[in-house]
């Protein structure tokens, strides 16, 4: 059914739809909404769901961490502190091999004090063995969220499905919303590997001496690597049902492409237009929205920007001392190409700082005039007057 929702709503109903047992949350902006609509789907029967209401983030992950060992299906969501609050229990859940699902939506890290579109929160927890899908529209938070349930009990890992604060959460656009049926074909009843059985008792998560851990976190890197397939797997069972999928890289105007930038989130959105208003000037120029982050997807990005001969990655985040941290990662996944295009980092858009689409074009413009990177990671839109003093 057809229905007008904001993005934090639509992460609501996919929740609903997937027969999640039990959420626990800690509101924080912008995550609210998406939580406050799951609550009253518990309390108006909508959802058969425990709803545990606690103190602080750490607490919202410890109590999902516990009942997914029960054996139930899971989810949580946060911003921002919220996220930094769970970084312990965010190694934990992964450690211990838990299909826990979390909506993240990316806000800015204080101080100072922002509660505006950033990627450095989710971005920050890159090492702690969750799986992270980055959205662009309400209708891929829908999708992507009901995927992820299957994508996590397949995998037996944790999975972030992250979403742009207040361009997306708070912003309201037409979502197609499935049937209780049509999602039931697609994702069954939960039926965990691992779990505390009474009747049939064992220790869980005890401790690792040397001849045992390594090997514990080769299962993660290894289940990590078998990601990339199974996802495709999960998305072509969706796509049966539904008709949409996603990709982990969606390429747009690419074949002929000689610049290629590359954005995720809803800055692919604006990007996708430039490069249309570009091409019709006669500028060959293409797109690449990276949904997949973690696994990184190495070999794809190095297939797909084989061509190019100029990257420009736009990066919503940093990694201080290091730069965008988009662009380190696809450098990294291009340094054994024969002929590796040059990539150019631009650093734009943090704290809810608006990425517009003259912003693109000049960005796309510095990218095709310069024959390499005067810096690492160039910042663009910087207001220098505030610097005077």
């Amino acid at each position: 059914m057809r229905q007008v929702l904001e993005g934090s709503h639509a992460v609501s109903e996919a929740v609903r739809l997937a027969k999640v047992q039990v959420v626990s949350a800690y509101p924080i902006t912008p995550q609210t909404h998406i939580m406050e609509a799951i609550a009253e789907f518990c309390a108006n029967g909508k959802m058969n769901a425990k709803f545990i209401c606690v103190e602080s983030e750490h607490s919202a992950m410890a109590s999902v961490i516990a009942a997914s060992a029960a054996g139930v299906r899971t989810f949580t969501a946060t911003s921002s502190h919220g996220l930094a609050l769970m970084h312990e229990l965010l190694h934990w859940a992964s450690g211990a091999r838990l299909p826990i699902v979390m909506a993240e939506v990316n806000r800015a890290l204080a101080p100072g004090w922002n509660i505006w579109m950033d990627q450095t929160d989710s971005l920050s927890q890159r090492d702690t063995g969750w799986i992270q899908l980055y959205c662009e529209d309400s209708q891929e938070v829908l999708d992507t969220t009901l995927c992820a349930f299957k994508l996590a009990e397949a995998i037996n890992l944790p999975v972030m499905v992250v979403l742009d604060a207040f361009f997306l959460s708070h912003t309201y656009e037409p979502v197609d919303v499935p049937e209780q049926n049509e999602v039931d074909k697609f994702l069954p009843p939960f039926l965990p590997r691992i779990n505390i059985d009474m009747s049939n008792p064992c220790s869980l998560y005890q401790m690792a001496p040397p001849n045992f851990y390594m090997e514990m976190r080769y299962s993660i890197f290894r289940a990590m690597e078998e990601t990339i397939s199974k996802f495709l797997e999960v998305e072509e069972d969706f796509y049966k049902v539904f008709g949409r999928k996603y990709g982990i890289l969606d390429s747009f105007q690419c074949d002929d492409a000689e610049i290629i930038i590359i954005a995720a989130g809803t800055t692919a959105s604006t990007c996708r237009q430039v490069v249309l208003d570009l091409r019709e000037t006669g500028e060959k120029v293409g797109l690449i929205k990276i949904k997949m982050f973690r696994p990184f997807p190495k070999k794809l990005i190095s297939d797909a920007l084989s061509n190019a001969k100029k990257i420009a990655v736009i990066d919503r985040n940093c990694s201080f001392g290091v730069g965008g941290i988009f662009a380190q990662e696809i450098k990294s996944a291009l340094y054994k190409n024969k002929n590796m295009p040059t990539v150019f980092g631009y650093i734009t858009g943090l704290g809810g700082r608006d990425v517009t689409p003259k912003m693109i074009e000049e960005i796309y413009f510095k990218t095709k005039e310069e024959h390499y990177p005067e810096k690492e990671s160039i910042w663009f839109g910087i207001n220098y007057e505030l610097f005077r003093n």
